[in-house]
């Protein structure tokens, strides 16, 4: 039997898990977690390149932490752990930092966009690029799943994973970026040219896991479509309503093609009455599972456990890192 590949990948605990969160990569970690060998990291080292409020952060981690078991992450098959909690993350780190280019990471779109217009920028969020990269060589992972927004990052970890290696000679494995079978980029209910992201300071712009009903049948309710009233799947002509058709498919296991011939010839009124049916029942057993998570306290052992497990592996990695670079071990 061949050996497993190995995946890493994370989310960051700084605000509400937004139905996009779930259907773009939640659902894609719950179906890897069945063939390879799997770490998910609740990733607070990255979230802390903004500030965060010390009391919201350690809720909105425990609470990450939750909705990634209440949507089928198995603890015995997949390692679910903090990223503070596996200290090699932070260390590997500047040792990655002190191999990367300034202009390598100048040129980060993602750095540029959120340190736009910003007087003053703090490092972390600078050199955030090289902590991801740490966060992947670490494990020696094999398949990193990955959005168009993070692409670019991947191609870094590869690159100085490369470095390293030319230096200092084989230490790490260079990750492949994995493109999921499913799920599927969901869009923003106010503006289908922007992701559906939790950052989004109108509220109304996304649904989060843990949006009752009624908010949910409000948010679809008031959720901006195009011109015309044809439910047709057009994401040039009709973004808006192909976006809404996307959500459809996604929490009803329907295809596209059966969308949008189940409304062929009626208007959006209809279409949205539905749709937030099938999202109110498509969340409502991920949020019953979440609550009584969170109400039996069983997470903490969880979070242990993943650590523990992701530790033994990072820690071997980053002892070989360190080896190679020629840094005297601890004396016994």
């Amino acid at each position: 039997m061949s050996k497993q590949q190995r995946v890493l990948s994370g989310i960051q605990p700084s605000g509400k898990l937004t139905l996009g969160n779930y259907i773009g990569a939640m659902k894609n970690y719950v179906a890897l977690q069945h063939e390879h060998e799997c770490f998910y990291m609740i990733a607070d080292l990255h979230a802390i390149t903004v500030q965060q409020e010390p009391a919201a952060l350690r809720e909105q981690s425990e609470a990450v932490s939750a909705l990634f078991i209440a949507a089928g992450l198995d603890p015995a098959k997949a390692a679910i752990f903090m990223q503070s909690h596996v200290t090699a993350h932070a260390e590997l780190s500047w040792l990655l930092t002190t191999m990367t280019y300034m202009g390598e990471l100048e040129r980060m779109t993602q750095f540029k966009d959120k340190s736009e217009g910003k007087e003053a920028v703090g490092a972390g969020l600078f050199v955030y690029p090289s902590l991801m990269a740490a966060d992947i060589l670490v494990y020696n992972a094999n398949l990193v799943p990955v959005g168009e927004d993070q692409k670019q990052h991947l191609e870094l970890t590869r690159d100085l994973g490369g470095r390293f290696n030319h230096r200092y000679g084989e230490t790490f494995v260079i990750p492949e970026p994995f493109i999921p079978k499913v799920g599927a980029r969901i869009m923003s209910l106010d503006d289908a040219s922007k992701k559906m992201s939790k950052s989004n300071p109108n509220v109304g712009s996304y649904i989060s896991l843990l949006d009752t009903p009624d908010d949910i049948r409000k948010k679809i309710s008031r959720a901006k479509t195009d011109l015309g009233r044809e439910i047709v799947y057009d994401v040039q002509n009709k973004p808006e309503v192909s976006n809404l058709m996307t959500i459809f498919a996604q929490c009803s296991g329907q295809t596209l093609e059966q969308v949008q011939a189940a409304y062929d010839g009626q208007g959006y009124g209809a279409f949205k009455k539905d749709l937030a049916e099938v999202v109110v029942q498509a969340l409502e057993p991920l949020q019953t599972k979440y609550a009584d998570i969170r109400s039996s306290g069983e997470i903490h052992q969880i979070l242990r456990e993943g650590s523990e497990r992701a530790s033994a592996v990072a820690e071997a990695t980053l002892k070989a890192a360190k080896d190679a670079m020629g840094f005297l071990p601890r004396f016994r």
